[in-house]
């Protein structure tokens, strides 16, 4: 692969630190996007979901405390409202999410970055 890699994470997440630093081990050169300071669009996160070819539900962080109050889990939403509730709400994004080219994958656990490399 020769596309170029970005990180789509939040900088506090041990996970996300994890997925960096074994970037940064591989030598390969990525770009690092922290979602909270340049938020996803809708049309963003869809194409993320859409790289990642997973369920829209599969990319919300369901036990998130705003997930449960919002009872997300017991509704029976559209993908675009669900995908919109989560670009409003970056909390409730799984993370991080690593892209190269037309693939991504969701680095639960970490290690799933080396399918990218």
């Amino acid at each position: 692969m020769s596309n170029k890699i970005t990180v789509y994470h939040k900088p506090t997440c041990s996970k996300c630190r994890a997925t960096l630093a074994l970037l940064k081990d591989s030598g390969q050169q990525f770009d690092a996007v922290n979602y909270y300071e340049m938020p996803l669009t809708v049309a963003g996160l869809r194409e993320l979901i859409e790289k990642l070819g997973v369920p829209v539900r599969d990319v919300l962080r369901s036990d998130e405390p705003l997930a449960r109050s919002l009872k997300l889990a017991e509704q029976q939403l559209a993908d675009d409202e669900l995908i919109k509730i989560m670009v409003d709400n970056p909390d409730l994004i799984q993370r991080p999410i690593v892209v190269r080219g037309d693939k991504a994958v969701l680095c639960r656990p970490p290690e799933n970055v080396m399918k990218l490399l």
